[in-house]
């Protein structure tokens, strides 16, 4: 089932979150963020627009949103979109239902563009973006720094 954020979902995603900050390069966060700071960004982007988590018995499996791209005020049609997947419940098409349906809340707000920023050897997420209609625009070489390596970033946008 997916359905709009709660406030009370912040322990579940925090969860779901530092599993990332912790063991991947997906994203480039090196501290987890605690359960009141996870409430804190859950309250700020879903009060500005979509914040969706999908349940299993139960149980998040996973979430997504979209925010803010950029603080300018010239950006204020393109929002960037977040995806996370429990890995338990990956290739089970969960991820795309929880896009598909992001996508279309952000069409409705009549959002110009969406943007993914993806981790460049994070393949599989580029890949599910492509899948979703996003086109690779950039390709940022080692700008990030994380487990002792430099990383670089994928931009793929989707205009709507």
């Amino acid at each position: 089932m997916i359905r709009q954020v709660k406030l009370s979902d912040a322990e579940a995603i925090h969860d779901i979150y530092a599993r990332y900050v912790r063991e991947t390069t997906v994203t480039f966060e090196t501290e987890i963020p605690s359960v009141g700071e996870m409430r804190e960004r859950i309250r700020e982007i879903s009060a500005a627009g979509p914040y969706f988590v999908c349940e299993e018995a139960g149980r998040v499996a996973g979430y997504c949103c979209a925010h803010k791209w950029k603080r300018q005020q010239a950006y204020g049609g393109t929002l960037e979109v977040t995806i996370y997947l429990l890995p338990e419940f990956k290739g089970r098409g969960l991820g795309t239902q929880m896009m598909t349906l992001l996508i279309d809340e952000c069409r409705k707000a009549h959002a110009h563009a969406l943007i993914a920023c993806i981790a460049g050897e994070n393949t599989a997420s580029i890949k599910f973006h492509e899948k979703l209609g996003f086109l690779q625009v950039s390709l940022f070489r080692e700008v990030g720094y994380k487990f002792g390596r430099w990383l670089d970033v994928v931009d793929c946008e989707l205009a709507l």
